[in-house]
């Protein structure tokens, strides 16, 4: 029976074309090579190398024998290889699910700035409503999700992102837009386009009219927040939003406002609670997590509304 020692003599002379140079390759001695050889001949039954004056020189047998050696080889070199990448973070493939908000515009960019020294990652980006993404992570369909709060699953754990404050949006022509902040009394009379419940930042910016007892003019609804940002970029109604979504309609027209009292907007970071997020998943979430505290600062200091600080994240298990 042959043994991977002998396949490795076999190779290595193959290799180098001498015993000698092949037990310089091995670390082994000269004898040990000649030995590992002459049982892999008597093992397989074939004459794998003729002496030729001073040097050895391979068969038919060999050199078709190589060619099969070698493929294996390079098999376990690519796995090893592999392997060493996966340690180094730098290959694996990562599925990720986001709701609109973050899934049109500001994750794919940050999608691609990941992926830009890192060649031999894979990442397979979808987008969907938060109770679906719900479900793809919790059935292993994808490994981290993004979704709107709250979330409940037991086969889920949840991380929430605090700290983002959604953002008054206004035609650039709007009266308003000469504001630095706004309040719920200058929505007074206002055409409000709103999102579509049961949302829970709908509700939330509703309780906060409520409770300053502002009538707005409700003319339209919308399931998601860039259709709202269209529109009101195009010149019609008012609005209050997500940042990542506002901040892609900024150079259609879009003037986007602070707005007080602050309303959260919360992020729920989705994950498996039998499966432990590979290395690259880790790296992503980490880098995500500072791509948007830089999105936070530098987007509300250029409206002169910075409040600097990192996001604050809590587990929910």
């Amino acid at each position: 029976m042959i043994n991977p020692r002998q396949i490795e003599a076999f190779r290595a002379v193959m290799l180098t074309g001498g015993i000698t140079a092949a037990a310089e390759l091995l670390n082994i001695s000269q004898p040990a090579v000649s030995r590992l050889i002459g049982d892999l001949q008597y093992a397989l039954k074939l004459t794998l190398f003729e002496r030729r004056g001073p040097r050895i020189a391979p068969t038919s047998e060999a050199i078709s024998l190589y060619q099969v050696v070698d493929r294996a080889f390079v098999g376990l070199e690519l796995i090893e290889q592999t392997a060493r990448d996966l340690t180094a973070r730098r290959s694996g493939a990562l599925r990720v699910a986001a709701m609109p908000a973050l899934g049109v515009g500001f994750l794919p960019r940050y999608v691609a700035r990941f992926l830009s020294d890192r060649p031999r990652v894979d990442i397979a980006l979808r987008g969907s409503t938060s109770p679906i993404i719900l479900d793809w992570v919790a059935t292993g369909q994808c490994e981290l999700g993004f979704a709107h709060t709250p979330i409940d699953h037991a086969a889920v754990l949840t991380e929430k992102i605090h700290g983002i404050p959604a953002v008054a949006i206004l035609p650039s022509s709007h009266p308003l837009a000469a504001r630095d902040v706004l309040a719920p009394k200058d929505f007074e009379g206002e055409s409000f386009i709103s999102t579509s419940p049961p949302a829970l930042l709908r509700s939330r910016i509703d309780t906060i009219f409520a409770d300053h007892d502002v009538s707005r003019l409700m003319r339209v609804e919308t399931q998601l927040t860039m259709n709202a940002c269209a529109m009101v970029a195009a010149g019609y109604g008012v609005s209050i939003v997500d940042p990542f979504t506002a901040q892609d309609y900024v150079p259609h027209g879009l003037v986007v406002r602070p707005f007080e009292p602050r309303i959260g907007f919360d992020i729920a970071i989705l994950r498996s609670a039998q499966v432990p997020l590979s290395m690259i998943a880790e790296d992503f979430l980490a880098g995500f997590l500072e791509e948007a505290t830089r999105f936070r600062d530098n987007f509300f200091d250029i409206g002169g509304t910075g409040n600097g600080g990192e996001l604050v994240r809590g587990t929910e298990l």
